[in-house]
């Protein structure tokens, strides 16, 4: 299994282009993801297509397939909100139980200075993974949807 960070259409050192990594986490995030247009504006921000906007993306992949992906936004802030947004993590549903998880979490701990936040629904399982990590639930989000 080989792991990249891919930062921009540009720097995209694999094969892999917006639509095929959006397309891997909507169908791999199962009832915990979002739609595909919402996906794909979360790898916009990390690609920096706006002023303002940065982060990255992880691929884990084997021969042309991926195998997990992670969606990380930067917020450009610090001390007072963490300075990462992990947005979306999903792991394929064949290759669960295999520590590619894990192994994606540690990398993107890595390759990150700075707090990390997520948001993780209280019955999603992923959250004894991240409770692993040492990531805590310090906060109620309270949220206006209009």
């Amino acid at each position: 299994m080989k792991f990249d960070i891919i930062q921009s259409d540009t720097e995209n050192p694999t094969v892999f282009a917006r639509d095929d990594i959006a397309e891997f986490l909507y169908e791999h995030l199962d009832e915990y993801g979002d739609e595909k247009e919402d996906i794909l504006k979360s790898i916009a921000y990390a690609y920096g297509d706006e002023a303002g906007q940065n982060g990255f993306i992880l691929v884990a992949y084997q021969q042309d397939n991926i195998v997990g992906a992670v969606v990380i936004n930067d917020t450009n802030m610090s001390g007072y909100i963490p300075e990462h947004i992990l947005v979306y993590i999903a792991v394929d549903g064949a290759q669960r139980g295999k520590g590619i998880g894990k192994k994606l979490m540690k990398r993107i701990i890595d390759e990150t200075e700075g707090d990390i936040a997520l948001h993780v629904e209280p019955d999603n399982p992923a959250k004894y993974l991240y409770e692993k990590f040492g990531m805590t639930n310090k906060y109620l989000e309270m949220r206006l949807e209009k």
